[in-house]
């Protein structure tokens, strides 16, 4: 987790909780891009726990210490009752609300089967992973630490959409694939950073360097097909682009191929 973050939310509410936080968010992560959807959930739940304390500590209560058991429901009762002009409505309902939908995933279904045979592992911990999200924007956004402007795009970060194949090394995104063409290379790296355009001499520092002698002309075919637009010496992927993306299944990272 980048150190922006980290910094606001010890600043905000509690380090050791922030810790606790962030580590789960993660793990869960990391375990949603690997498949391991069950390992994802339990994370989720581990993340509840904290976010749980770090509620207590907004509306001024002592948390429950580390370890000890949590009355989840309690505390959600507790937090309904407080008045509206005391704490925004995402303190009082929302929040409490979407983390018991993660910890009910992970204490009753917790990728169990279905009774018609299908295993929902995959939906549980694609919502699990949604709502972690949300709940971390949330409380970025409330740790009032961070200037708006860069709590906004530390937000947008978190909430805009997965793209497993692609890590990033500092602010340099790399595609872990290397057996695509040059055109859905391109395409992934815009996708990943969509809806923002990205100027093509910085597009040229993240493509391989066997890429960079023949990008404009990439550019230019993928523009052709109304799969990329170019303008102003930048390039943005459009709807089709993404389309295409989704369709043929190019997020899939190498350990799910």
């Amino acid at each position: 987790m980048t150190n922006p973050i980290r910094t606001a939310l010890d600043e905000a509410y509690h380090p050791r909780l922030t810790a606790e936080l962030l580590t789960a968010y993660d793990e869960a992560k990391r375990n949603f891009r690997l498949g391991k959807h069950r390992f994802s959930e339990v994370e989720g739940g581990r993340f509840c726990e904290a976010a749980y304390r770090i509620l207590q500590l907004r509306v001024g209560k002592a948390f429950t210490a580390i370890g000890e058991q949590l009355d989840s429901d309690r505390l959600s009762a507790e937090l309904a009752r407080i008045p509206r002009a005391d704490q925004p409505k995402s303190v009082r309902v929302y929040i409490p609300r979407a983390l018991r939908v993660v910890y009910d995933i992970r204490n009753s279904r917790n990728a169990a089967h279905l009774g018609d045979g299908i295993d929902p592992g995959l939906q549980d911990a694609t919502l699990v992973v949604a709502v972690l999200d949300w709940v971390l924007a949330e409380f970025i956004r409330l740790s009032g630490r961070i200037p708006p402007e860069e709590a906004q795009r530390l937000i947008e970060g978190l909430v805009t959409r997965e793209v497993p194949v692609i890590q990033e090394f500092g602010r340099v995104p790399m595609v872990l694939r290397a057996d695509l063409r040059a055109g859905d290379h391109v395409l992934l790296l815009l996708y990943h950073v969509a809806p923002v355009p990205v100027a093509v001499s910085e597009l040229a520092q993240w493509v391989p360097a066997t890429m960079v002698k023949n990008l404009r002309r990439t550019l230019t075919t993928l523009q052709t097909k109304a799969l990329v637009r170019l303008a102003d010496g930048h390039a943005q992927i459009t709807y089709a682009g993404q389309r295409h993306i989704d369709a043929r299944n190019l997020l899939t990272p190498p350990e799910r191929a």
